[in-house]
């Protein structure tokens, strides 16, 4: 245990075991922090592209939030942003992708997790050098049960604390436009929001320097 937040909820490192906790709370909250069971027709690829990549990269940057009724959450990171990106792009991603049929570039044809199964064909990470000064990055999600009790910014905090000791400068996130709670909440921890023209404006990338 690494942090105990009271009423039976604690923060601890993430195991092999929790990879299908880890799916499961990744499509939970896959709808701009809401439930996406019903968008997806495949309900483990979030998991896979998200979540379960940061477990086997970077294991000690990856926690869960342990709660009464079993996972209830997870905190992500990792320090060196191209480092994580290339191991997925060239391990993770082709062995998930040789087990799915490419659904095409043709997005009007696409079908419930199809966005899913191309983006595993043909990864796009996105690290342009605007984000150079941020090298660092990771996710947060947290079930309803786990939200309201402060979980998410001290578990946050703790993690941009673990960020920082490994000498990255700073940390970048990236959360949909629509998710105004995310926004909010990572202004609440310094988080900054970044426009830049090399940026996706289907994406809001939220910054902030160690």
């Amino acid at each position: 245990m690494l942090i105990d937040f009271g009423d039976g909820f604690v923060l601890r490192h993430a195991e092999p075991s929790d990879h299908a906790a880890l799916r499961n709370v990744c499509l939970k909250t896959g709808d701009s922090g809401k439930d996406a069971t019903a968008r997806e027709d495949d309900p483990n690829l979030l998991g896979e592209i998200y979540a379960v990549p940061y477990r086997v990269y970077a294991p000690d940057f990856a926690f869960v939030v342990d709660s009464p009724e079993g996972v209830a959450g997870y905190i992500l990171g990792a320090p060196d942003t191209p480092a994580i990106y290339a191991r997925m792009r060239d391990e993770w991603f082709p062995r998930l992708a040789a087990k799915l049929r490419d659904p095409g570039p043709d997005e009007s044809r696409w079908q419930r997790s199809d966005w899913a199964r191309y983006a595993l064909h043909h990864p796009d990470f996105v690290y342009p050098e605007v984000l150079h000064e941020y090298p660092a990055h990771g996710h947060i999600d947290l079930l309803e049960v786990a939200r309201g009790r402060q979980i998410g910014s001290r578990g946050m905090r703790y993690m941009l604390d673990r960020l920082a000791e490994t000498g990255a400068k700073g940390m970048h996130l990236q959360v949909s436009p629509r998710n105004f709670g995310a926004l909010k909440f990572y202004g609440t921890l310094g988080f900054s929001l970044l426009s830049h023209e090399s940026l996706p404006r289907h994406t809001a990338f939220m910054v902030r320097r160690f």
